[in-house]
């Protein structure tokens, strides 16, 4: 499908996601102890915060037009491969792997996306995500 726009991930959005859901693990929300003791200096986004931002991101290299609703239909596959230090930029490369119809009327899409962390070679997530879609 293509690569989104480079998005920042800030601190502010780690607090709200680690009080969201309950993790706030040093290495997410202890500024001080990660200036000393993490790799970088920052802390890091959690895996699952990098995971929830791809709907996000792929709004913007595509849009349904015709559908009356859509529902998240889970995953075939979630791999968190690297860190994402508070204020960096994450973009998402998205390609759909296939397209099924359902009984019920419905699409089945299954999408696999690749979370690139600016600067580095390396991919900070590999997830193949599906979702459902009905006219």
């Amino acid at each position: 499908i293509g690569v989104s726009d480079w998005y920042t991930v800030t601190q502010e959005q780690i607090d709200k996601f680690a009080d969201a859901t309950g993790d706030h693990q040093w290495v997410h929300v202890d500024v001080e102890r990660c200036k000393r003791e993490m790799p970088g200096g920052k802390t890091i986004g959690h895996g699952w915060l990098t995971l929830s931002l791809m709907p996000r991101l792929a709004s913007t290299l595509y849009r349904v037009k015709t559908r009356s609703r859509g529902l998240n239909y889970g995953a075939n596959r979630v791999r968190f491969t690297g860190m994402v230090p508070a204020d960096a930029r994450i973009r998402l490369r998205l390609r759909i792997k296939s397209v099924e119809s359902l009984r019920d009327g419905g699409t089945r899409i299954t999408n696999e996306g690749t979370m690139e962390l600016e600067g580095s070679d390396r991919p900070v997530l590999v997830a193949e995500t599906i979702g459902v879609t009905y006219d």
